[in-house]
């Protein structure tokens, strides 16, 4: 269980910065899943998801850096989740799967050349006795604008992204679901998405005018 509890080069759970934050957030929990919940709605709304941030560089998935930037994709926002639960003492670890997303946007499904994301990444805690999962991936505000619900942690029940949207059409499909990692495994995650972003894509905040998806 140590492994889950270490620093690591992404997942910086001893920078001041994310033991700063983490303390501010779980100021007045009594207890670990009160403290998971509050990270995760933090991560959820307060780093807006932004596929252009994906990267093939470990600077660009440091867990200060994602805090900093207070944007991200699936990965890196997991990344700081796990580092903010590590920070606060809950044992935390990263899962990996192959997900469709059935509600793609069209400019992002022109650059990804369908509907398939291969190494989408959430979140599993230790509490009470078991792992919990949690996607905090999607901000509330666009899934507004997507007409999908977000998804809520309670800390005691798996929390992953829903198959049905609003509507009631398809949503999200998990193909494959991998084994969690205690790391980030960089090279794992680069061999599957620099074949849609070229393996020299750093984060973007903005995705330049030239490149499929701008606005």
């Amino acid at each position: 269980m140590n492994e889950y509890l270490q620093a690591t080069r992404a997942i910086e759970s001893t920078h001041p910065q994310i033991l700063s934050r983490a303390g501010e957030l779980t100021r007045g929990c009594q207890t670990d899943s009160e403290k998971a919940v509050r990270l995760f709605d933090f991560v959820r709304d307060q780093i807006r998801y932004n596929v252009y941030m994906i990267s093939m560089f470990i600077e660009d998935f440091c867990a200060s850096f994602i805090l900093d930037a207070g944007k991200g994709y699936c990965v890196q926002k997991a990344v700081l989740l796990c580092a903010l639960g590590r920070a606060a003492g809950i044992p935390s670890r990263l899962v990996f799967a192959r997900i469709r997303n059935r509600r793609i946007p069209d400019k992002v499904r022109a650059r990804v050349k369908g509907d398939i994301f291969p190494a989408h990444g959430y979140n599993q805690f230790y509490l009470e006795d078991r792992w919990v999962s949690a996607a905090a991936t999607f901000d509330a505000g666009l899934c507004r604008k997507m007409g999908v619900p977000p998804v809520t942690f309670d800390g005691q029940h798996d929390a992953c992204l829903p198959d049905r949207a609003l509507d009631g059409g398809p949503y999200i499909e998990y193909v494959e679901r991998y084994e969690p990692c205690a790391d980030l495994p960089l090279d794992w995650i680069v061999e599957r998405i620099s074949k849609i972003w070229g393996p020299d894509k750093r984060a973007w905040k903005e995705p330049p005018p030239d490149q499929p998806g701008a606005e």
